[in-house]
């Protein structure tokens, strides 16, 4: 009797996607990768380029150790980890410094400090290690994709009151409050630029997440 092969989008491959946009993602849920959403986020730019840098790295860095996950030794796994994800690191930092070389500054040691997300180095352990390549790629996508839908809010709403601009790479700076509001009296919040900030909206949304979805209060 010949077993028939689960479709590449089925429903339990589609919620490795769907889950960490959501109930699992990263960064309100696990509280992983806090650090670059509060260091990145004070425009949409950046904020948007870390955003597909991890997506780069997280994809490919998991689709590489599913595939030799039969050839590492246990006792150096990590070792073989950190390799993979530094060489797609160094790659992207490559990439930004000739293409972008503006935000590349404006991220600064972050791209590098991609190495030891605590979220890439988590899919790696536990999922890339002990799956298929497929689900694999799914499950980068998906993890990325929630860190980055983070790291995007918060970047819109600290550039939108803190500066009244919203920047977008390949775009440049967009002036989005009207100069009536300022004639009118409106200021800019500076503090929403500063890092302290950073944490507060992310809190904000950790909160909203936890009032709307109860099981994630209950599970704690």
């Amino acid at each position: 009797m010949s077993s028939e092969k689960e479709p590449l989008f089925s429903a339990k491959n589609m919620k490795l996607i769907t889950a960490p946009l959501g109930s699992q993602n990263p960064i309100p849920v696990q509280v992983l990768g806090i650090c670059s959403a509060l260091a990145v986020t004070a425009k949409l730019e950046p904020s948007i380029v870390m955003a597909l840098s991890v997506v780069f790295v997280l994809v490919f860095a998991n689709l590489i150790v599913s595939l030799i996950r039969n050839s590492i030794p246990s006792r150096i796994r990590i070792i073989v980890q950190l390799v993979i994800v530094a060489a797609l690191v160094i790659l992207v930092d490559q990439i930004l410094k000739a293409y972008a070389y503006d935000v590349s500054q404006q991220l600064s040691v972050f791209v590098g400090l991609i190495i030891t997300n605590c979220i890439i180095m988590g899919r790696l352990e536990a999922f890339a290690l002990g799956n298929k390549p497929w689900p694999s790629i799914l499950d980068g996508i998906g993890n990325a994709a929630g860190y980055g839908l983070i790291l995007i809010i918060v970047g819109f709403v600290r550039e939108l009151f803190g500066s009244g601009t919203l920047s977008f790479p390949g775009i440049g700076t967009l002036n989005v409050i009207p100069a009536a509001f300022y004639e009118w009296g409106y200021v800019n919040n500076g503090f929403m630029i500063l890092p302290p900030m950073a944490l507060i909206v992310v809190g904000i949304i950790i909160w909203v997440q936890r009032s709307r979805d109860k099981s994630l209060v209950e599970s704690n």
